[in-house]
């Protein structure tokens, strides 16, 4: 094209309209050539979590990935996947993004806590009593859990706070004697280990199974929170909710890092904003949650005891020391130091 263009140069009144001719195709050419690149470039990230869509773990998936397009102007496109519909457990994602299958999640952070111990710090028993100090302590622990996740190949996007957990159950729990009696879902190995030194036959099940050891009347009781509960319909098999306030665990959203690292710089710090506006909004979230939460379990029948019984929390808190000390040995002096910070707060 070029030469069929610099003929007529020597024409001096065809000159300026060629001038023009030449201009008009290098700018359709420079304009052309970007879009081809993006249209070639343009991701989807498939994410999942084993909740519901109108779960917390679930709107903070739909955010992030409303934003994501957003500020990205549909780059990068998150392809959301819930209710455990692709058959990706909590503790299952990790390894699930590293194979490929997906490129990441919000997992519910309990079930990570076998990939790094520090990863199940959100979880510890009776160790933040407020929004705010969960909160203060996760901004604390992020560092940790960014480089534990980074170790096996993961970014953090962002962190969800849960409403506070309390124990489901089949009947009204009156003290430390009822929990003897319970056959007990519990969402990570710690849960479990407190819950069995208190008398409970307890044990860790990923919400599947959880769901099934329900129907199969295997389970007489769960602890999960509002939010959790109201999410799945407990109140089909457990009418009464007992707020012992255990813990104010989180989820964490991550991306495989090879998948972050893939985006160009400035690609990667809109997917960051995108990821920062969605922690905050769902900190927002909290403001209300769980009042919604109990307004919906009360219109479904739900009995709820918010003053959990004196015996039954003493008896809990007993129980949970060995565990917590046991797991401040395992997840280093760092981790340590932040929960021993939230004590005295």
């Amino acid at each position: 094209m070029l030469p069929d263009l610099l003929l007529p140069m020597r024409y001096p009144a065809k000159r300026i309209r060629t001038i023009l001719a030449f201009a008009a195709w290098i700018a359709l050419t420079l304009s052309v050539a970007p879009a081809i690149a993006e249209v070639a470039a343009k991701v989807t990230w498939q994410m999942t979590t084993e909740y519901p869509e109108n779960n917390i773990s679930g709107i903070g998936l739909t955010t992030f990935a409303s934003r994501v397009s957003e500020r990205t102007h549909g780059f990068v496109t998150v392809a959301n996947a819930f209710d455990n519909r692709l058959k990706i457990n909590s503790g299952e994602m990790p390894r699930a993004a590293l194979d490929g299958r997906i490129a990441g999640g919000d997992a519910f952070a309990g079930a990570l806590s076998g990939v790094d111990p520090v990863l199940g710090l959100s979880t510890l028993p009776f160790l933040v009593q407020s929004v705010e100090l969960a909160r203060a302590t996760n901004l604390r622990a992020r560092p940790l859990y960014e480089k534990a996740l980074a170790a096996r190949g993961l970014k953090l996007l962002y962190l969800t706070i849960w409403p506070a957990t309390g124990l489901w159950s089949e009947y009204a729990l009156q003290g430390a004697d009822d929990l003897p009696k319970l056959n007990l879902r519990t969402y990570d190995a710690n849960s479990s280990a407190v819950m069995r030194a208190a008398g409970a036959d307890a044990q860790f099940l990923p919400m599947d199974a959880a769901l099934a050891g329900l129907k199969e009347h295997r389970l007489n009781a769960f602890l999960t929170s509002g939010d959790g509960g109201a999410g799945r319909k407990l109140w089909d098999f457990l009418p009464h909710f007992t707020a012992i306030n255990y813990a104010m665990p989180v989820s964490i959203a991550f991306v495989r890092s090879d998948a972050f690292a893939e985006l160009s710089e400035p690609v990667q710090r809109e997917v960051l904003a995108a990821a920062a506006e969605t922690e905050q909004s769902q900190f927002a979230l909290l403001a209300h949650r769980t009042a919604e939460n109990y307004a919906r379990m009360r219109d479904n029948g739900v009995r709820i005891a918010e003053a959990a019984p004196q015996s039954l929390l003493a008896a809990l808190r007993r129980a949970a020391t060995t565990t917590v000390a046991t797991w401040e040995t395992q997840a280093g002096a760092d981790a340590a130091a932040i929960v021993e910070w939230a004590r005295q707060q």
